[in-house]
């Protein structure tokens, strides 16, 4: 991968309040919001079919394929006969398409197979955590203190809504599995974040949604990743529905618009504050777990989604304060009074 977007914007607007900066910010906000509503729809819809009789790794690649099939068209057009972009960021979209996409889903899926869902979704989503230090140990984008309490802010939210506190056992194997979601889950908001490549984000999705296809249908060849369809109806809140329909919306929306949506996010709010927004993909996967499968949240739940709502505010007026002081002259050239 190239040069990551600083998180901190320099310039128009940060400093003075102006609109282009907070036009920008609003906007990034809203692509992250839908990204993370549309990803955390995911597992309630999977839970369907998994009662069904698929296998995580058939529902995955169905998943990613079909969503590689709607976007790429668009990916392609974006380019505009622009073929070196994609022949000078074969790496970047290789590492997108392996890491972000299909690594991080099936060692997720892995880490379920040794371990309950929560603890492996937390460990997974401590990937904020992580580009903040990559970024500040790679780059020397050092978090600020408000950042920093935002972070921690978010992880104690993130822990009430995952309600580790009623207790989960955890195995070792599934600790390493989940970790290394975690690393695909960082490196998603790192290349989603970095515009030095020039490609267009629906042309990056599209990419890695193929690499990504290919990958998941290469594990299951080789017989790593199990694969099992059924033709049975799928079970929601006592309704039955065909199976192709929560397949259909699994591919256009918790991953044809849940990609492209991120990686937008992403190139407008930076990968650090992107990383924590997403945070918010934990919380739609609880209220849609509730409205598909009638599990209500409880209060430790309803009070951690919000904890980490004043964690990702936090972080935001964390990075605006750094760019503030970005933006400030030095002492000895500021103009005279």
């Amino acid at each position: 991968m190239t040069t990551m977007t600083h998180d901190a914007r320099s310039g128009r607007g940060y400093g003075d309040g102006s609109g282009p900066a907070l036009s920008r910010t609003g906007a990034g906000l809203l692509w992250a919001v839908v990204s993370a509503a549309s990803f955390g729809m995911s597992g309630a819809l999977a839970r369907g079919l998994l009662d069904a009789g698929w296998t995580p790794g058939s529902i995955v690649l169905v998943r990613v394929a079909l969503a590689a099939a709607v976007v790429l068209p668009f990916g392609l057009r974006a380019l505009r006969g622009r073929w070196e972009l994609v022949t000078g960021n074969l790496l970047t979209i290789t590492l997108y398409g392996v890491l972000a996409v299909a690594a991080a889903q099936f060692c997720y899926f892995s880490a379920v197979q040794h371990m309950q869902v929560g603890p492996a979704l937390l460990i997974e989503y401590t990937a904020p955590a992580a580009v903040v230090a990559w970024m500040w140990l790679r780059h020397g984008q050092r978090p600020g203190a408000l950042t920093l309490v935002g972070a921690g802010v978010a992880a104690l939210g993130l822990v009430l809504v995952l309600d580790l506190f009623a207790g989960a056992s955890v195995s070792l194997v599934g600790v390493a599995w989940a970790l290394a979601a975690m690393v695909g889950c960082a490196v998603y908001f790192l290349i989603s974040a970095d515009e030095g490549n020039g490609l267009p984000p629906i042309s990056l999705a599209a990419g890695g949604l193929t690499v990504g296809a290919v990958s998941l249908g290469a594990l299951g060849a080789v017989g790593l990743l199990p694969m099992q369809a059924s033709t049975a109806d799928a079970g929601y809140s006592g309704h039955a529905v065909a199976w192709w329909v929560p397949l259909v919306v699994l591919g256009l929306v918790t991953a044809a618009l849940a990609y492209t949506s991120g990686i937008q996010a992403s190139r407008l709010l930076g990968s650090r504050l992107a990383s924590f927004v997403a945070l918010l993909e934990v919380v739609s996967a609880v209220l849609f777990a509730w409205l598909l499968l009638g599990e209500l949240p409880g209060p430790v739940q309803m009070a951690g989604g919000l904890l980490i709502l004043v964690g990702v505010v936090g972080v935001k007026l964390g990075e605006r304060r750094t760019a503030e002081v970005e933006v400030l002259p030095p002492v000895d050239e500021a103009p005279a009074v």
